[in-house]
């Protein structure tokens, strides 16, 4: 399946994400090996960026998307749904002064 997303065919679940979101991964993620430098240069382009009313709609657009990666693909999460127990009213016992 091709994933075209603003004009652009994404290869790897990993490019996907990048033009849905319309920023690196790299940028929210960081890599393994960046210095505490390069993670304060990092984050602070982060603030940035979400300061900038383009993108100010954008952690609600990640967890828009990562809860649709949820529900369409549950395996990946080992997710299991939940039954909910019925509710019960309180019992009251007593009288009422």
């Amino acid at each position: 399946m091709k994933y075209i997303v603003a004009g652009h065919q994404a290869v790897t679940d990993a490019e996907f994400a990048e033009l849905a979101l319309g920023t690196p991964l790299e940028l929210w993620l960081g890599v393994e090996s960046e210095s505490s430098e390069e993670r304060a240069a990092r984050l602070d382009a982060a603030r940035d960026i979400l300061a900038d009313p383009e993108f100010r709609s954008l952690p609600e657009d990640l967890i828009r998307l990562a809860a649709r990666v949820v529900e369409n693909h549950p395996d990946l999460f080992n997710v299991v749904p939940l039954a909910r127990p019925a509710r019960r009213r309180a019992v009251r016992r007593g009288v009422a002064a």
